[in-house]
């Protein structure tokens, strides 16, 4: 019976150490994200008014005829590409990435670097108005994914072990994005 109350109280104090220490990451991410949206106020890059509200609307018959395959099965349905097979985990060229669903410019090359995760890595979008984030609690993990704030395509994950100056890694699907050179 003891070793039961000891082990549950264990189990309890566990429970509660995880959740001060998600909340605390959420915090961080709040701080991080505050300082990225006067970093693009600054920089006269934020979208607002009409530019946000041109959403892209498709059904899934619509996607499919547009997507390749594997496309559609990470930026519709949540899926993941390899590691180290995509074609820009390892891409070092200057310019844009954008989403490969409707086009929107997403990253700068200036913020790409290598996580040695296999996918191309961020550590901050173009504009903090062009990506939106939920919460994944699939596969038995808890992370921030990311998607197209347009279109909606499943992108990838962001995580708080990045570079600085924002500390954020997003980690992106090769197959999500498309690139145009400088």
């Amino acid at each position: 019976m003891l070793r039961h109350l000891i082990f549950i109280g264990s189990l309890l104090l566990f429970i509660a150490f995880a959740v001060v220490i998600a909340l605390n990451k959420q915090e961080e991410q709040k701080v991080v994200k505050s300082q990225l949206m006067a970093l693009n106020d600054s920089t006269g890059n934020n979208k607002t008014g009409d530019q946000m509200k041109d959403k892209i609307v498709k059904t899934d018959a619509e996607w499919k005829a547009i997507l390749t395959d594997e496309q559609y099965h990470v930026m519709r349905e949540k899926g993941t590409e390899r590691p180290f097979t995509g074609k820009f985990w390892d891409h070092k060229e200057t310019g844009t990435y954008k989403c490969a669903g409707c086009g929107e410019v997403l990253f700068e090359s200036i913020t790409k670097f290598d996580a040695h995760c296999g996918w191309p890595s961020f550590y901050a979008p173009g504009d903090s108005g062009v990506i939106a984030e939920n919460s994944d609690y699939s596969h038995g993990m808890v992370r921030t994914e990311v998607i197209c704030n347009k279109c909606g395509a499943h992108l990838g994950h962001v995580f708080n072990d990045g570079p600085k100056p924002t500390g954020l890694r997003y980690c992106i699907n090769s197959v999500s994005l498309i690139f145009e050179k400088k």
